[in-house]
Formats: structure tokens, sequence, C-alpha cells
């Protein structure tokens, strides 16, 4: 559109009363100012008059809508709406409602954000209507993948601290690969800086202690005394004196001096009470007074002590049995029940015997400066045994494969009689399970037939990576030389 007519619109913009008094001149240099003002907007501007005729569209409007000014400028936007080149029109919203308006349209693709601002005359007349739009389709995209990038990290961060889980209790002496023990890492991640008492419960040889340990060492008590007590460990009679010291003379034999015990030993730091269930029960009164008052009397003492100690307690028995049978307080059971974390058993993880196998392995190797190594076959054994011992029975097994074997690799002769195959139930196979084995099977005779990876690939119909692959899945050691 030309310079005059623009000029013109304009004109018709100010009003009569303004053009009467200022000459033709004067009001093209304010339309050169106003123009340059409207051009160097980075937004998108235009004016439309009442009805919705297009009077002034910026350069930017131009870029960012794709619409070219002469399409607008003189036009009324209800036919571009009509031939679909925008959803709708904030003028005509701000033209009804008669108030400055927000709302967000489509134009040719891009999402705009378009705010429209009414402008009235002396006599509080509707006359034009500034639209001022700016493109969100960018920062729709960057807020989706900033959403996408929050998520990831979040996948990442989750994903460090599942490592550094597992770590810290490798550091301690743990091995896992399961996901139940994985929710007990991140357990005890949670309840390690605050001064709950803990109950860990499992069956005998599960690494109770580990976990005890754990929670001791990532604690803000790690610096602090950590004092183990196994309370089936300790004859009955020597229990008391063991656990809350005693005074001078408290009985014949005793020190002269008299001697702190244990929860003394353990002030500022942790106690972990191991095998709470076979607690005496005068003795268990005695344990919940410090943790309800937090202090203890010495044997033969007249003065109560006061204890800043952190309570870690364990069992392999069903306390609420032994509550039942009157054998244990009630109220100190659940006085130790705050945090309650359940160990699976060995048998619960069978994802864990593998690395916690070839774990034992190592360290015996390291022990007695040995090469042992298992035989193949020997995981999968030791995969569909129950392990009633559970870690504890598996890495006693191993240290006495390691001593008594005859040469450098365990074979399935060197197991004892109970991991024979006659000895484990018959378990129904899925179709996954069957394809497997056969796969399995197949690989194994074939290696020991051809020796080489490449060999075997070529004779098996796939390439050496996916063998080398499928290997490495069941524990099969890889021979590459020559191929």
């Amino acid at each position: 559109m030309s310079t005059n007519n623009s000029i013109d619109l304009f004109k018709d913009f100010l009003g009569k009363d303004v053009k009467s008094q200022r000459s033709y001149v004067e009001i093209e240099k304010l339309y050169n100012i106003l123009e340059s003002i409207v051009e160097s907007s980075y937004d998108a501007i235009c004016v439309n008059d009442s009805r919705g005729m297009g009077m002034i569209a910026n350069e930017a409007y131009t870029r960012i809508t794709g619409i070219k000014r002469e399409d607008l400028i003189g036009k009324n936007l209800q036919e571009l709406i009509d031939d679909g080149i925008i959803s709708e029109s904030v003028t005509f919203k701000v033209i009804k409602e008669k108030k400055i308006t927000t709302i967000i349209q489509k134009i040719r693709g891009k999402e705009l954000l378009s705010t429209g601002t009414p402008i009235y005359d002396e006599k509080g007349e509707l006359t034009h209507v500034v639209t001022n739009m700016r493109d969100i389709t960018d920062l729709n995209k960057l807020k989706a993948e900033l959403y996408q990038t929050k998520e990831l990290s979040k996948i990442y961060l989750d994903k460090v601290e599942e490592i550094n889980q597992q770590k810290e209790f490798a550091r301690l002496g743990g091995v896992t690969r399961s996901k139940e023990v994985g929710k007990v890492l991140r357990l005890i991640d949670k309840v390690s800086n605050v001064n709950s008492t803990v109950f860990i419960y499992g069956e005998s040889g599960v690494g109770k202690e580990l976990f005890a340990n754990m929670i001791h060492h990532k604690s803000n008590r790690a610096k602090n005394p950590y004092v183990k007590v196994n309370c089936a460990a300790i004859p009955e009679h020597l229990l008391e004196s063991e656990l809350f010291g005693y005074d001078k003379g408290a009985f014949t034999g005793a020190n002269k001096e008299g001697k702190p015990g244990y929860f003394e030993q353990a002030h500022t730091g942790t106690i972990f009470l191991d095998e709470i269930g076979e607690m005496p029960l005068d003795l268990q009164s005695k344990i919940l007074r410090v943790l309800q008052e937090h202090e203890i009397m010495r044997v033969g003492g007249t003065k109560s002590i006061k204890v800043d100690v952190r309570i870690i307690s364990a069992t392999n028995v069903h306390l609420e049995e032994l509550v039942k049978e009157k054998k244990f307080r009630e109220d100190l059971f659940y006085r130790l029940y705050v945090v309650p974390i359940n160990i699976p058993a060995l048998r619960e993880r069978k994802v864990d015997i593998p690395p916690l196998a070839y774990f034992f392995l190592n360290n015996m190797n390291e022990k007695y400066d040995l090469t042992m190594r298992f035989q193949p076959e020997v995981i999968r054994q030791f995969e569909s045994y129950d392990w009633p011992g559970n870690i504890r029975e598996m890495e006693n097994l191993i240290e006495r494969l390691v001593v008594t074997s005859d040469s450098f690799e365990i074979t399935l002769d060197s197991l004892p009689d109970k991991f024979s195959t006659d000895n484990f139930p018959e378990k129904k196979s899925t179709l996954k399970e069957l394809v497997e084995e056969v796969e399995r099977n197949k690989i194994i005779e074939t290696m020991k037939e051809y020796k080489t990876t490449r060999q075997a690939a070529k004779v098996l119909g796939i390439s050496q990576s996916t063998l080398v692959k499928k290997m490495q899945k069941i524990n099969l050691s890889i021979n590459t030389k020559n191929g």
C-alpha cells in the first residue's frame, strides 16, 4: 500500500478535530515517527478499526504470521478467517467484549500469543484495536524439550544414585543386581540420616548385619561409635551387665572400677542388636526404657545415665508370634518396629546368584592365591537351588569347593549331592524358557566342537558379535583366539 494511502488511513485514525488543527506535513511527520516506533518492535503489531478493517501492520507481523501487509491493510479480518489463514481473531473478541483480551491463536501452523487492546474516542466509543502478537511456537517446543530434559535428567540422577548405592553396598561387602535389594537400598538411603529406630528382619544368612552397617556408615553418626551385639551369643546371665555395664562391687569377680556397657560405649553413635528375639523378658523392659527415656542404669548402680544411641535391631524369627506367645513384650515390639526393613531371601532374588557366586570366588582366589573358575553349568545349578542358608551358605560352600577341588575348575561333579538335578522339583517351563534352554545347549555344543566364536557363529548362522552377546548372557566363557 502507498505511503499516501497509509497516511490517509492514519489521518482517519487521528480523527477530524486533530486533522483540522494540523497540516498535512505535520501529520506526515507524526506518522513517520509512529511508523518507526511500530517497525522497531520485535513483536508483531497491527491496528484494525472497529469493523475489523486492517489499518497498520509492521514488518514483524509479516515475519511472524507470513501474511503480507497488503493482504491485511484495507481488508477485513473476517476474510482471513474465512480463508482459513487464521483460526480466530482477537480483534473481534475485543470489539465484542470491549476490554483487553489475550488468546492463543494459530496462523499457518504457528502458535501466537495475541493481546488486543481497545482504543476509545472522546465519547467513549471504541474506534480501533491494537494487537500485539508473539510467536510462542519455539517457546512451547523449548518448554517440551525442557520437560523432556528434566525427565531425562531425573532418570540419569536416579541411575547415578542407584550406582552410588551399589558402590557403597559393594564397599561394605555386598553385591546385588536385583530390584528387590535395590528397593531396600533406596529405603536405607532415606532413613540413614534420621534417628528413627530400624528393625531389620529376614531369614538367617541373608546379610542383615551388612545392611545395618550400611545404615550406620551412611548416617550423620558415621564418625561416632558403632557397637554390634549378638544377643544370642552372650550367656543370659551376662547379657544385662554386657548391655548396661556395672558399678564397682556389683558382683563377685567384677572389675573394681566398674565397667561401661555396650549402650554407654555406643553413646552418640549406633548400637546394632542382632537376634533381638533371643533377649530375655526381664531385659526387654530395660531396652524399652532406653527407647523411651534415653537412659540406662548399670548393674549395682543407683544413678541413671543418659545415653544418645540409635538402635538398629534384627531377627530371623517372627516377633509377632513371640508377642502372641507372651515371650516378647508388645510395647517393645512396636517401639522397635518403627522402620521395618525386610531383606529378601536369596531364592527370591535369583538374579543375584551369579554375581554373588563370582564375588565369593574372587575373594577366595585372592585369599588363597588361586585362579579357580566355575564351569558354566555350575552357575546354572546354583540358580536352580533354593539356598535355605542364603548368602552365608553360598559363601561357605564356595570356600569349601575352592580349597577341596583337585583342578582349577569347579564342575558339577564338585558339587554336593544336594545340588543333583534329581533333588530339584520339576518345574514347568514356558515357551521362552524352552527356547532359551535349546539355544544355550546348542551354543555350548557348538563351542565345544569348533572352539572359536568365529567358526561357531558361522555354523550357527549368526554374526560373531551376536554369539558373543548370547554367550555373555548365559555366563559362558568366550574364546576369541584365531577368530
